[in-house]
């Protein structure tokens, strides 16, 4: 001890440390061994929170809890949300093909009646019935475009493509 006067009005003080050897108390001796006691030297920090745990022990289990809800919550949810994407994608191609279905099912209908298969030959492949004579009329051509130019009035070309591409190159005329 280092005296009595400097040791007044410090706070706390060890209970233990006070007291002479001859009067601090003991445990009972049993089959297992006792825990060491805590030297005097290092005053035992007695002041704890919650479960038992320092402050930042406690900021650190906390932190640790929060990371791993939020793993554990982020696979489903991002799995949860690409799947209703998916799914909206889907319901969007399946009203398409419900669409589709009924247009071929309505073209089905129409063409179930002998007088429009008859048309549709008439028209898209030309046919005609026995004893009728076929007509093929001819628009004459536009008047703006000169003989011999194509689209839009435009030369057709008298050579292929690649050979006029070498002679823009190398500069020739032929």
């Amino acid at each position: 001890m280092v005296g009595r006067g400097t040791e007044r009005g410090r706070g706390r003080r060890d209970p233990v440390a006070r007291r002479p050897a001859r009067v601090r108390r003991t445990r009972p001796t049993t089959a297992t061994p006792a825990r060491e006691q805590p030297s005097p030297a290092k005053p035992r920090r007695t002041r704890k929170g919650i479960l038992g745990l320092a402050t930042t022990r406690r900021a650190a289990v906390v932190a640790t809890v929060v990371c791993a809800l939020a793993l554990s919550v982020a696979v489903p949810l991002r799995n949860y949300l690409s799947q209703r994407s998916d799914i909206e994608v889907l319901e969007q191609r399946h009203a398409e093909l419900e669409a589709q279905v009924a247009e071929l099912n309505a073209r089905k209908e129409r063409l179930s009646d002998p007088e429009q298969i008859r048309a549709q030959a008439r028209e898209r492949l030309r046919y005609v019935m026995p004893g009728e004579t076929p007509y093929m009329v001819e628009l004459p051509s536009d008047p703006v475009t000169a003989p011999g130019a194509g689209q839009h009035g435009r030369p057709i070309p008298q050579q292929a493509w690649y050979e006029g591409l070498w002679d823009s190159v190398t500069g020739a005329r032929r």
